[in-house]
Order: structure tokens, then C-alpha cells, then sequence
């Protein structure tokens, strides 16, 4: 009997590197092997997201409360929106960064 190897389709992976940056590492892990259009787009989103995401901690070591609060806030929905577009298996750009981050990351993805 053969041994049947399973791996997600590019759907799931792209799904799958919203989830937490140790998501996004098994997303780019899978992908590094099967390459995928819409999770090498969305592992470029998802990385500048979980990046601003970290540039909110050093908004908030400043301790202004409502700028980091409102940061948070964006992000989340910057999240939402790309999380949204992965689950209808399109490549949608999150407003304003979206097209920062596919440039900016375009030759490690």
C-alpha cells in the first residue's frame, strides 16, 4: 500500500499565514516546495501586516494609549481585509500598504 502525502492547496496556505507569524512560517515552508500565486501574494501581505502589527509595540513603549490603540485598530483591519480576500481565494490588496508590500517583498516571495 503507498503512503499518500497530503499538502494544503494554495488556498489554505494562504489562509493559513494569517494565522499568527508561526503561521506564516509554515505557509512559507509549504510554499518554498509548491510554489503558489495566491500564497506567495498574501505571504507578502501578511509579512508587512505582522510587521506593522510590531511596529505598534514600539508606538506603544512610547506610552501614548490612544495612538497605539488606534494602530491596533488599523492593523486589525488591515488584517481582516486580507484575511477575507484569502478566504475567497482572490488576491486582494489591503488599501493603502498593499501595493508597498507586494514591491517591497516581490523577490523573497
Amino acid at each position: 500500500m503507498e503512503a499518500q502525502t497530503r499538502t494544503m492547496d494554495d488556498r489554505t496556505r494562504s489562509i493559513v499565514s494569517h494565522l499568527t507569524p508561526i503561521g506564516w512560517m509554515v505557509a512559507y515552508y509549504i510554499n518554498a516546495g509548491e510554489k503558489g500565486n495566491n500564497t506567495s501574494f498574501y505571504l507578502r501581505q501578511t509579512l508587512g501586516i505582522h510587521l506593522f502589527f510590531i511596529l505598534g509595540g514600539l508606538i506603544a513603549m512610547f506610552h501614548i494609549p490612544i495612538a497605539t490603540i488606534i494602530w491596533y485598530v488599523l492593523v486589525l483591519a488591515l488584517w481582516g481585509i486580507s484575511l477575507k480576500g484569502a478566504m475567497e481565494g482572490s488576491q486582494k490588496e489591503v488599501p493603502v500598504t498593499g501595493d508597498m508590500f507586494q514591491a517591497w517583498f516581490k523577490e523573497y516571495f
